[in-house]
């Protein structure tokens, strides 16, 4: 976890929580969504085609578990449910901390042990409460299971400390054979892990001891990797390796490409994970998909957490309202639809960073919870659990887009809304953040050949979690719903049969007013024929030339449609049209305006250059 808010030690004591129920506080400040044009007159549209595949959603493990071995075992099976169950947030994926034995650590939460004992053998009676967990989640057939490594074991660091330090080079087959032993071990008590993480924010050292953790730097990641998946491949073992989970956006654009294209490297990498901690702008989440299509594999968000003081930044602050539940959902909405992850990991699921009042905002906890208890409830036996909106919030998710469902991007949604759709087994989901003040209506029209009907409409607000709400009218293909002020709604919607119609008009540029022309240069936009593009299912851009089609030599139209990725096309919400072949974006050579200025690919950058809407 990125952590700047090391535990103090001994640990400060915090007055006994109230058990007394109150009022969650109902958050102030407008969350503006950035808009790149004036609402459409026409209704928002759900892109016939698919952008990408769901994986999983889920939470981390990591800690809290360590706290939660104390309480009552109804209380531990109670929190299972609500991670887990069909009746909770119903996880798709859990990601068990590999603990490094706490060598050094100076916080005993966040001190895992480890199972290598001083003889070089195994106990496997250690990590009792990290394990409870990870059984549950298994018995619960949570669909992915992740094990995490933020340290190795101390006698393989250079500082010999879990905390802080590199792995030896001299060490790393060690490493390699004690996670696989693990793996090994966990599989055949039924807790099969589906992915391994070997190590956590490369960049950080955790010197600070306050948690677990160690350095890896970029020349070391792909030594690693080969040595964990020549272990694995040597004993068949089918767990995949996720890697490098880098600390931003920025780091993991910059630092993946240098060791993951090192011989004998990428054939072991399963998924790439990076994290979201620099509260990355679109432009930056859009060079995660064009990181990630240049290596041929798909990206995970794997942790985030602790923003605050309205927006989606870093910062100190214990919120539970609807505004903290708005801001996850907010960057659930942008790694899906923007950075086209293929699976969104919160960071811990419980924590006790709760601060000075579990029902109201205050500057002294973090917001790195979904489920929070007291931190003193060793000495007043306080056992009490405590929601936040951001539970609801990624419930809104987890309990609908389950694994296999396939995103579809949605574009001229109305300002200050973030609409998500996603296709599974004849059934939409659609997921819709109202960060509007006022109520907004949307009308969102599916493209579908077949007849769409609403089945179940579930909405977290200010005042409801997970409230049965009235499901929206749908008539002629469109789905109308109004939403309430500071909301997230997701609506079920069943589809008999299959099939998609086109999506036709002229594409006009944000920056040159000018539209799209047959000849790939922009245009006086005239409305005519020349001007018309059709985007259909298969993510093809027909204009009457042919074909959009990204080639060596630039951008040009082709007669007759291959099913290359260089014909395949995402439009983003934010305007972005987005190659599927490199993820660059189509792009107006130096911001130019004139009548026959050329377009190409460039990487994505956010400008209005790069920013594309229907007429």
């Amino acid at each position: 976890m990125h952590v700047t808010h090391p535990h103090p030690s001994p640990h400060p004591r915090r007055p006994v929580l109230l058990a007394a129920a109150a009022a969650l506080a109902v958050a102030g400040p407008l969350i503006s969504a950035p808009t790149a044009s004036a609402a459409p007159p026409r209704a928002a549209e759900v892109s016939p085609h698919a952008a990408q595949t769901i994986d999983n959603i889920g939470a981390s493990g990591a800690w809290w578990v360590n706290d939660l071995a104390n309480f009552d075992p109804k209380v531990q099976a109670r929190v299972a449910r609500l991670l887990f169950s069909s009746d909770g947030l119903d996880l798709s994926n859990y990601r068990y901390n590999i603990g490094g034995g706490g060598t050094g650590v100076t916080y005993a939460p966040r001190a895992p042990e480890d199972f290598l004992a001083d003889d070089g053998t195994y106990d496997w009676s250690r990590d009792n409460a990290g394990r409870t967990f990870l059984k549950y989640a298994a018995r619960y057939g949570v669909e992915d299971l992740v094990g995490f490594v933020n340290s190795a074991p101390a006698e393989w660091k250079t500082n010999g400390k879990s905390c802080g330090g590199h792995l030896k080079a001299e060490n790393e087959r060690d490493f390699a054979k004690y996670i696989a032993d693990v793996t090994d071990h966990l599989a055949a008590r039924g807790m099969k892990l589906d992915y391994i993480s070997p190590f956590n924010e490369p960049t950080n050292s955790f010197d600070s001891c306050g948690q677990e953790g160690m350095l890896v730097d970029v020349s070391q990641r792909d030594d690693i990797v080969r040595a964990l998946g020549a272990e694995q491949k040597a004993r068949g073992q089918r767990t995949g390796i996720i890697a490098d989970e880098s600390t931003s956006a920025v780091k993991f654009n910059d630092e993946l490409p240098q060791w993951i294209t090192q011989p004998g490297t990428a054939q072991y990498v399963d998924k790439l994970a990076h994290h979201t901690y620099d509260d990355p702008s679109d432009a930056n989440r859009a060079k995660i998909y064009e990181t990630a299509k240049k290596v041929g594999i798909e990206s995970w968000s794997t942790e985030i957490c602790c923003f605050g003081k309205g927006g989606t930044g870093w910062a100190q602050e214990y919120d539970p309202t609807i505004d903290g539940g708005l801001n996850l959902s907010r960057i659930v909405y942008k790694d899906f639809a923007t950075a086209h992850d293929s699976a969104f990991h919160w960071w811990v699921a419980l924590s006790e960073m709760i601060g000075t009042d579990p029902y109201a905002r205050n500057d002294e906890g973090w917001n790195d919870g979904l489920i929070y208890y007291d931190p003193d409830y060793a000495t007043n036996g306080n056992q009490k659990l405590y929601f936040t909106k951001r539970y609801y919030a990624l419930g809104q998710y987890s309990k609908f887009v389950k694994p296999g469902s396939v995103m579809h991007n949605v574009t001229g949604v109305p300002d200050g809304v973030e609409v998500s759709a996603y296709d599974r087994k004849g059934k939409w989901v659609v997921v819709v953040n109202n960060h509007n003040a006022t109520s907004t209506s949307l009308d969102l029209h599916f493209n579908s050949r077949t007849p769409v009907r609403a089945s179940k409409a579930v909405r977290t607000s200010a005042t409801e979690d997970w409230a049965r709400v009235a499901k929206p009218s749908v008539r002629g293909g469109t789905m109308s719903a109004s939403l309430p002020a500071r909301s997230i709604t997701t609506y079920v919607l069943d589809q008999k049969g299959h099939g998609t119609s086109a999506v036709t008009g002229a594409w006009q540029g944000k920056q040159s007013g000018k539209c799209l022309a047959a000849d790939v240069t922009i245009r006086t936009c005239t409305g005519e024929e020349p001007q018309r593009w059709s985007y259909d299912a298969k993510g093809a851009l027909k204009g009457p030339n042919g074909y959009l089609t990204a080639g060596s030599s630039g951008l040009a139209t082709s007669p007759e449609f291959t099913g290359a990725a260089a014909q395949r096309w995402l439009l983003n919400a934010n305007g972005q049209i987005v190659s599927k072949a490199s993820g660059q974006c189509l792009d107006v050579g130096g911001q130019a305006t004139a009548d026959g200025s050329r377009v190409g690919l460039w990487t994505c950058n956010g400008g209005a250059n790069q920013a594309w809407f229907r007429q």
